[in-house]
């Protein structure tokens, strides 16, 4: 019985041994697995043609590419021509890589020209039939993530060191901006976010997608954002946890970078009447040509000179409130316009009873010219109380997610 049962095993044995070779010897080289991948991604069976591929150089652009090729002169600009609605043949940069594709048959003539424009896809201009270009994108897959962190040195680094696209600092700052000084962060400062990324081929990151959720401990205090469209709303915008909007009506300056060199007052000596009197705005200071926001959105009451004013523009924004910009090198707004906050209105100057480039910010209140630094102003338009239940529902489990990772990370 052992004598049989041992034939068997060596059998069985031999069996697999053959088994595993038969398994190697069919199994792809990774010469065939290349070719396939590549000819799968441009279309191209490489049994037929040869593949060559390459880097854009300074100084390269298609005609140079084509000459080098046996294309004259005539056959590149009628190639231009046939393609120019679905190729832009100058946005060819250099870095940027590109493939030959030539027939095995005659490989001095050109099939094919593949340009990656970045790493979302590829664009084909095909010279074989008809000449024709078309561009064919990667498979993207969205992978959905909450990271949490302290903040190390600033918020791009904090987001780096998590693997997080450094760019979605910026949107954070946005979400934020009414409530944080990104400019004044501390280390015992900490954050939370959900988001969706986009991989191309499941493998290569190019970016995020989508904020679901946005968390900060700033200072001690805790700040939620979260992405909501109310039915029937034109856009999507940020509550806190409690459904109200984390942008504020107004925002804190029509400048992005500038210097005040004149507040509000009572009394001032006018630098060119030279005269003491109430100075009812805010100057700012900036170079001549630098965008002016409106701080809310509003219409455009009036756009127009005078000769203190120089060129200037008002906007009503409610009821209640309206805000003037004066002095102004360039409007680029007219009377009865609407515009949104943020929207670039025109562009510092000193034009008007001005001594040097800058705006001068004036802030109205029931018709009554205040100091803006003074007033409490309102939240943007608040959400629906109908709404109220149904936001609280959505938010419930991104809160949670979000808590969870906090709490992780914090013990």
């Amino acid at each position: 019985m052992k004598k049989v049962l041992y034939t068997f095993l060596i059998a069985t044995a031999l069996f697999s041994c053959k088994k595993t070779e038969e398994v190697e010897i069919e199994k792809p080289t990774e010469e065939t697995h290349i070719e396939s991948k590549v000819a799968e991604l441009y279309g191209f069976d490489l049994k037929d043609y040869i593949l060559e591929e390459d880097t854009i150089r300074s100084g390269d652009n298609l005609g140079k590419i084509f000459g080098e090729n046996h294309l004259n002169a005539t056959e590149v600009q009628n190639i231009v021509t046939q393609v120019k609605d679905t190729f832009n043949v100058r946005s060819i940069r250099a870095g940027q890589p590109y493939a030959l594709v030539k027939f095995k048959k005659d490989p001095k003539k050109l099939a094919a020209f593949v340009y990656h424009p970045d790493v979302t896809g590829y664009k084909v201009i095909d010279l074989r039939d008809s000449i024709h270009a078309y561009t064919k994108s990667y498979p993207v897959t969205i992978k959905r993530r909450t990271v949490a962190s302290a903040i190390e040195g600033s918020l791009s680094s904090s987001l780096a060191k998590e693997g997080v696209d450094q760019a979605l600092a910026t949107r954070m700052s946005q979400i934020f901006a009414w409530s944080i000084d990104f400019f004044k962060l501390r280390p015992e400062d900490r954050f939370a976010i959900t988001i969706e990324e986009k991989y191309i081929n499941d493998t290569i990151p190019v970016g995020v997608a989508n904020v679901e959720a946005a968390y900060f401990n700033y200072r001690g205090k805790d700040l939620y954002a979260f992405p909501y469209k109310q039915p029937g709303a034109r856009n999507t915008v940020y509550y806190d946890e409690k459904g109200r909007p984390m942008k504020a009506m107004f925002l804190k300056a029509p400048l992005k970078f500038f210097r005040i060199t004149s507040k509000y007052t009572k009394s001032r000596f006018h630098p060119v009447q030279k005269t003491w009197k109430a100075h009812n705005g805010t100057d700012y200071a900036a170079p001549s040509g630098t965008p002016i926001m409106t701080t809310a959105a509003g219409v455009v009451e009036r756009a127009g000179y005078t000769a203190g004013n120089g060129n200037f523009v008002k906007v009503k924004h409610n009821g209640t409130y309206s805000t003037q910009y004066l002095h102004m090198s360039r409007i680029l707004v007219r009377t009865g316009q609407r515009v949104d906050q943020g929207q670039t209105i025109g562009l510092v100057g000193s034009t008007g009873l001005a001594t040097g480039p800058h705006v001068c910010y004036r802030f109205w209140k029931n018709g009554v010219q205040v100091d803006p630094k003074s007033q409490v102003t309102p939240n943007s338009e608040p959400m629906d109380k109908r709404d109220l239940p149904a936001f609280m529902a959505y938010i419930k489990p991104l809160k949670e997610e979000i808590d969870l990772m906090n709490n992780k990370f914090t013990e």
